[in-house]
């Protein structure tokens, strides 16, 4: 936004408010923009949070899934070996 922009918007609102309401008009526009600020804010420190927590939990259930897998591939060499030991010829 260029200055003369500005200066046009300005201008506009100087004469839709009068000059005894502008300085209201800057603050309400100064609290209006802090709040936005602080929502954004809040926004993404929850955004943060979450992506953080969310990956731990998710390492936590790679933990899991990985040992439930080495215990499957135990089981599979178990039943292999079974196998195997029931199928050797018998003297």
């Amino acid at each position: 936004m260029g200055f003369s922009e500005i200066l046009l918007i300005l201008f506009a609102v100087l004469i839709l408010f009068g000059a005894d309401k502008l300085p209201e008009v800057a603050r309400g526009l100064g609290k209006t923009i802090r709040q936005v600020r602080d929502a954004t804010d809040e926004i993404k420190t929850e955004i943060q949070h979450t992506v953080q927590h969310g990956s731990s939990a998710g390492n936590s259930l790679l933990e899991e899934t990985q040992k439930e897998i080495e215990q499957i591939k135990e089981d599979i060499e178990e039943i292999k070996e079974e196998v195997a030991g029931n199928h050797l010829p018998k003297d």
